[in-house]
């Protein structure tokens, strides 16, 4: 037979289950006691709105919801939603659900959501805690935007892009090839030829390194930076697989704008080097030193152990021109030469928003 005090904790168990009860209770309907003014707000809204309980139950949708879904009133109330959900949506979307009820972080993710056509589209879902005095979330209030278009029209031009980055490496193989044909005719123009077909293979490493043919290239390639970029440019060089061509220093993201100016530059310092400076010799090394000074990127061009430099060029020749018309016009920076009895040392700086194109 249970003893006094056993009965007395079973009662008070009973009342703290009826009160949690009747306050999840209260909490559920209290949206809908908020007023018609909140539902006509929602209503009008191009969005599907919703809101749930802090602990994720879902107690209200707005008519676009129903629209949208054709779902019969109410039969995505709790956790039914997710029902709605494209399969392979549905692990992610719980993961950063999940986070966000346990966290109070905001909730944002893009998932396939099951259109009454029976077709699924793109939607992004996003939602923000309602904190109350006590700093406790009292509930969770959503949104879903239909995205799909954008979608399709992002898809759409990604296919364009890789079309058009195709047939640029192409017209960059077709001009290559115009240039030797001519070369070929003129003995007179088979040394610019070289030079012109050096400058040119430059500029289609970088486009083919910016814009890559796939996603899948994309992905094995990751992120365009100013060192991954400069190695690309550098590979052709055997002073760059020789540990004669050193990059060092910071690094940062390369716009695809910016690819074109970058790969002129330092294809031109590389080739004068090979041919005049410190990589025409055995011993010669050049360090190309990366860092950032506030909103300016500064570059720091060293040679060292080539033959040595008792004066400066009286002239300058067409690819000096170009390396002070790329660094000026198209990075907005400013380029200082400086001819050291040891070797040539370029001080450049450019703009780090005109490199990343922000």
């Amino acid at each position: 037979m249970p003893t006094r005090s056993q009965i007395k904790n079973f009662r008070l168990n009973e009342f703290k289950d009826r009160q949690a009860n009747d306050s999840r209770l209260l909490e559920r309907g209290a949206l809908q006691q908020s007023g018609d003014a909140f539902h006509a707000l929602a209503d009008t809204m191009p969005q599907m709105v919703w809101s749930t309980l802090p602990d994720g139950d879902h107690d209200y949708y707005n008519a676009r919801w129903y629209e949208f879904t054709g779902a019969p009133a109410g039969s995505t109330d709790g956790e039914a939603w997710a029902d709605m959900f494209h399969p392979e949506d549905q692990p992610e979307a719980w993961k950063r659900w999940t986070h966000s009820l346990e966290t109070g972080e905001p909730y944002e993710v893009e998932y396939r959501l099951r259109h009454r056509s029976g077709q699924y589209r793109w939607v992004l879902g996003r939602a923000l805690p309602i904190i109350g005095p006590d700093q406790k979330i009292q509930r969770w209030i959503g949104t879903c935007t239909d995205i799909e278009d954008a979608k399709q029209t992002a898809s759409h031009n990604e296919m364009l892009s890789q079309e058009l980055s195709h047939r640029i490496k192409n017209i960059f193989a077709i001009i290559s090839g115009l240039i030797s044909m001519t070369a070929r005719g003129d003995e007179n123009f088979r040394e610019p030829a070289e030079t012109l077909k050096g400058r040119i293979a430059a500029l289609g490493r970088a486009h083919e390194y910016v814009r890559p043919h796939n996603d899948n290239e994309q992905a094995e390639m990751g992120d365009v930076t100013m060192q991954r970029l400069l190695s690309e440019i550098f590979a052709s060089y055997p002073a760059f697989s020789d540990n004669r061509l050193l990059i060092s220093g910071g690094d940062i993201a390369v716009s695809d704008r910016a690819a074109t100016p970058i790969a002129l530059v330092f294809h031109e310092l590389a080739t004068n080097s090979m041919k005049y400076g410190a990589l025409a010799a055995d011993e010669g090394q050049v360090e190309l030193a990366i860092s950032r000074d506030q909103d300016m990127v500064v570059f720091k061009w060293s040679e060292k152990g080539g033959a040595p430099i008792t004066s400066p060029p009286t002239e300058s020749g067409f690819g000096s021109k170009l390396v002070e018309m790329s660094v000026t016009q198209q990075l907005g920076g400013k380029l200082d030469r400086m001819w050291l009895p040891t070797g040539l040392q370029i001080n450049m700086e450019v703009q780090a928003s005109r490199l990343s194109g922000s």
